[in-house]
């Protein structure tokens, strides 16, 4: 069953434009409500926790969702600025029915979005975001009075979960003696990525840590890197590390400001674990460079793609029974450190690769050498399906014929934006630049036409 409002990352959207308006999220968060209080046993109100990142938007979406939980009869919990999967786990350490992030990642700040999390710190299986958008086509009804939700805020929020994220870095080691860029896109991470890395040992300078509401994402963070990679030749820096507007995504650069994405920080995760025990396998996506899978296949660790969206990716890894996986553009995930995405304890499993091996960023990663990759996006009006478009399955089929076993096309939609997205991964980087060019250039006529 296709689902109405939820995309691959929850509902998102451009604020004032339905679906993110405040009488449409004040009935999801009543819709929400209701599926949840259903579920729950045992005769006490459910409590959902909200976080959000740094919108100037986030203010009003807040409160329609605050006020659509309440009028379901649900207790409410505010954290504030907070990443996502911080929120993520939250929810589980603080054993509550649902968390709620207000957030649309790495888009600019004019968008908008809510996500959900389950109990155990997961995004919630499609069959309850179905119940969600089932439960919101009936009519809005307040419970009585005495069985409106309270709300309250959560004060130490940021507290516990920087104690948590540096958990996940073994303690034995340290990070002493690494300068270290941090950028966090002026987003949700501003005011918790610096003192992580910072109360592990390293000089930290901060950058994109002044979020004034409209500035989240905008020449910052990892949709953004160039700024970190400028800081870190500036300062002289040993490392630099990127997050995006609501920290599940994490880009790196070494000392030179060469970037590293998310498959070769995977790459550095793997070989690490692989220098301390067997790894069987790690699951990337539809969009994941083919070195990576040769690479893993040359070790004898398994490889599988799933769907892009991290989502996907943990229900494959969680099928596997892996704990390693990620996506190219940085969301990258280790079961046995988090439930989800995290960009600060993915940097810090990459950092802990570095300071146990004693070697540098560069050297981690110089056996992956990533086969040219171009990717095209086309804006197309909302709806349109190239898969029932006879012209353009007929030039992916020829482009595919033209690269043989030395490349493959990959042709989708975005799940976030009325965007085709068109990857085209050869041998030569011209002519991936110039297939995909090709197939774009292809869907620009078709729509024309």
């Amino acid at each position: 069953m296709a689902r109405k409002y939820f995309g691959t990352d929850g509902v998102r959207g451009l604020v004032g434009e339905a679906p993110i308006t405040p009488d449409f999220v004040m009935r999801l968060g009543y819709a929400a409500g209701k599926v949840l209080a259903k579920a729950r046993s045992g005769g006490s109100k459910p409590t959902v926790l909200i976080g959000k990142d740094t919108r100037i938007s986030g203010y009003m979406l807040e409160a329609a969702l605050e006020a659509g939980f309440s009028a379901a009869g649900v207790d409410v919990m505010l954290a504030g600025p907070m990443p996502t999967p911080a929120i993520a786990y939250l929810t589980r350490a603080l054993r509550l029915q649902a968390g709620v992030v207000i957030s649309a990642s790495h888009n600019p700040f004019q968008d908008n979005g809510i996500k959900f999390f389950s109990d155990q710190g997961t995004k919630l299986p499609d069959a309850v975001e179905l119940d969600i958008e089932a439960a919101l086509d009936l009519p809005m009804e307040c419970v009585p009075s005495e069985k409106l939700g309270r709300a309250k805020r959560l004060d130490d929020a940021q507290g516990r979960y920087i104690e948590f994220c540096k958990s996940t870095f073994p303690n034995e080691l340290d990070l002493r003696g690494l300068k270290i860029v941090v950028d966090c896109a002026h987003g949700a991470a501003y005011n918790i990525a610096p003192h992580v890395f910072h109360e592990l040992g390293a000089e930290v300078i901060a950058i994109g840590n002044k979020p004034d509401g409209f500035n989240i994402n905008a020449g910052h963070g990892a949709t953004a890197p160039d700024a970190m990679s400028a800081a870190v030749r500036a300062h002289g820096a040993d490392l630099g590390i990127a997050l995006d507007g609501d920290a599940d995504r994490l880009i790196m650069c070494d000392a030179t400001g060469r970037l590293y994405n998310g498959d070769e920080l995977l790459y550095v995760m793997v070989m690490d674990r692989l220098a301390t025990g067997p790894v069987p396998g790690a699951v990337g996506t539809l969009m994941t460079n083919m070195a990576l899978e040769v690479a893993f296949k040359e070790k004898n660790i398994g490889f599988a793609r799933a769907k892009v969206g991290d989502r996907y990716v943990l229900e494959v890894m969680q099928e596997k029974g892996w704990i390693l996986g990620g996506e190219g553009s940085g969301h990258l995930l280790c079961l046995d450190k988090h439930t989800t995405g995290d960009g600060i304890i993915s940097a810090l499993q990459v950092l802990s690769a570095l300071v146990r091996s004693g070697k540098s960023l560069e050297q981690c990663a110089q056996e992956l050498v990533l086969f040219p990759q171009t990717l095209v996006n086309v804006r197309v009006a909302p709806g349109f399906d190239w898969t029932r478009n006879a012209a353009m399955v007929h030039e992916k089929e020829l482009v595919e014929r033209e690269l043989g076993d030395s490349g493959r096309v990959l042709i989708r939609a975005s799940g976030t934006e009325p965007l085709i997205r068109v990857m085209v991964e050869a041998r030569n980087a011209a002519d991936a630049a110039a297939m995909a060019q090709r197939i774009a250039d292809k869907v620009d006529s078709q729509l024309a036409a």
